[in-house]
């Protein structure tokens, strides 16, 4: 079984991650064994795995693999992830659950004498809408006494972020895809108005840590101690990790507010005809299809990827980039137990290959294998809304998966009018002919079915064969 380490995983002396025949390994390495073994010993683990804060995990036999790597003294197998998502692709709600995820299994984990190596937001990933903790080995033996030395990463990957929007109302996605380390209190702190820099907590986690790194800068050292050598009691610790946590539950987010889809099912252009119409369409080609994997690119509240859930699909990735659309699928998908992951993704621009070799995070299309895609009231956004070509587009629809629904909106709806209201009309080749051409270029259309009197038509297709 031929191993290839994940590209990613290079950072950690502790162990690395490979993957083969989509299975998923971890090593061990010695630098790391006995706090691992300390940490198996013990048990603790069992109670957070069951409740799926933590990721599973079975140690093989010495023998199991065929080519075990060198630096291995053991090798343990996970459960695959669907989809590897990032920080900078989640909604507000999805990095707050994640934040208070790593503070819960944190604040458990002390009471056996264990705490984590370290606070980054890329150790947690989301099933569905559930996020769940991946790095097996960040927990190890609590040192007594020892500071929480994860702080600064903490704050800048998941506090700051946060504080971000619901304090100036600016979403993160674009500044943490920006800086994969997260967003430096120095900058966050600068950002904020002077009446926001004066609450205790803010003054605890943003402001005075801030003073300290500007100060450090500077070359003024006195009063720092980084010989390792500070003390914080195991209850200091604890109620450091108790009063974050009840702050961050209590965060909500500004920009949500400002959402320009979040209400979009009750706002649209469709009447129940016609959205009844529209959802039984996508419901027979789910049915018919019936994908493993279902991107559905625009997924405004996720109403269609519930349908496409019940129709047959077994896991959908739903992308928007509207903050409040996002969020309110976030909560429908955990308040109806959906197998429905929600991610900011802009078709326009989506998340490249970048980090380390341009490699360490893989860009969305490397991650996602979709078997087909909804594309509804979508194409006319990157068309329209960002001057693409039109048959780029569809290209790159069709190669997203083999089976789709694309819908085609015509000039004439008003949602399109709105959208030319105050600018030139310069798409000339936006037409429903020009887009059949295009999608019959690449794909063979199985079904079409206008479904408005203003001439809105679902097109399904099934890509050509090589």
């Amino acid at each position: 079984m031929w191993l290839e380490r994940d590209p990613a995983s290079f950072r950690d002396p502790s162990g690395h991650v490979y993957e083969a025949d989509g299975r998923i390994f971890r090593t061990v390495t010695e630098y790391h064994r006995e706090d691992y073994e300390f940490v198996r010993d013990s048990g603790a683990l069992a109670e957070p795995t069951r409740r799926g804060w933590l990721i599973g995990a079975e140690e093989l036999p010495p023998d199991a693999l065929a080519a075990t790597p060198s630096e291995a003294v053991y090798v343990l197998e996970h459960p695959r992830i669907p989809l590897i998502s990032y920080p900078y692709e989640w909604c507000f709600d999805m990095l707050r659950d994640a934040a208070l995820l790593h503070l819960d299994l944190q604040r458990q984990l002390l009471d056996h004498d264990i705490s984590l190596s370290d606070a980054s937001a890329y150790n947690i990933q989301f099933m569905g809408p559930e996020p769940i903790f991946i790095d097996y080995l960040s927990p190890r033996r609590y040192r007594h006494g020892e500071l929480w030395y994860g702080h600064r990463q903490f704050c800048e990957q998941f506090l700051n972020p946060l504080l971000l929007d619901a304090s100036l109302g600016i979403p993160f996605n674009s500044w943490l895809r920006g800086n994969l380390t997260g967003i430096a209190t120095l900058d966050l702190n600068r950002a904020l108005p002077f009446h926001r820099k004066w609450s205790w907590r803010v003054l605890s986690h943003v402001t005075l840590p801030a003073r300290l790194q500007r100060s450090m800068l500077e070359g003024n050292k006195s009063g720092f101690r980084g010989d390792g050598s500070g003390r914080l009691p195991p209850a200091g610790y604890r109620g450091l990790l108790t009063q974050l946590r009840d702050w961050i539950a209590g965060l909500r987010p500004k920009a949500a507010a400002g959402s320009t889809w979040g209400d979009y099912p009750e706002t649209g252009p469709y009447s129940e005809t016609e959205e009844t119409a529209k959802r039984r369409f996508v419901a027979d080609f789910i049915a018919q299809v019936r994908p493993k994997t279902l991107l559905d690119l625009g997924c405004n509240t996720g109403e269609y990827a519930e349908i496409a859930l019940a129709a047959g699909a077994q896991y959908v990735i739903g992308c928007d980039t509207d903050p409040g659309a996002l969020s309110n699928t976030y909560a429908r998908a955990k308040a109806k137990g959906l197998n429905l992951l929600p991610l900011y993704l802009d078709a326009a621009n989506p998340s490249p290959d970048q980090g380390w070799n341009q490699s360490e995070r893989k860009g969305f299309r490397a991650r996602t294998a979709a078997d087909a895609i909804l594309a509804l009231a979508f194409l006319h956004h990157p068309v329209i809304g960002h001057n693409l070509p039109l048959e780029q587009v569809v290209s790159w629809l069709v190669e997203s998966a083999p089976f789709g629904v694309i819908e085609f909106v015509p000039k004439s709806d008003p949602m399109i009018r709105k959208m030319l209201a105050f600018r030139e009309d310069i798409f000339r080749d936006y037409d429903e002919a020009r887009f059949v051409a295009a999608l019959e270029d690449q794909a063979r259309i199985i079904e079409r079915k206008r479904i408005t009197a203003t001439g809105r038509c679902l097109y399904s297709f099934e890509r050509n064969r090589a």
